[in-house]
């Protein structure tokens, strides 16, 4: 949903009357943040930069498990040869 003012939310923490919770606008945050409009996305949460260092830093831990296991297997050769 877009982030203005007047529209219905989806956040328990607004539907109970009690103000922007702390996951408020942090989707709209690593949005930006990975168009580079890093002072829009402090703008809609200050951990939003933060988030996508995280994701990407997550990304990298999953995928070099990844790449060590096909680096080390053997190569096999042809059984028809």
């Amino acid at each position: 949903m877009p982030d203005t003012g007047g529209q219905q939310s989806f956040c328990p923490s607004r539907l109970l009357g009690l103000g922007k919770c702390p996951g408020c606008g942090i989707g709209h945050a690593i949005h930006d943040a990975l168009h580079f409009r890093f002072r829009a996305s402090f703008h809609h949460h200050p951990l939003g930069i933060v988030g996508v260092i995280i994701i990407f830093i997550r990304i990298k831990q999953l995928i070099q498990p990844l790449r060590k296991q096909h680096e080390t297997q053997p190569v096999q050769s042809d059984p028809r040869s």
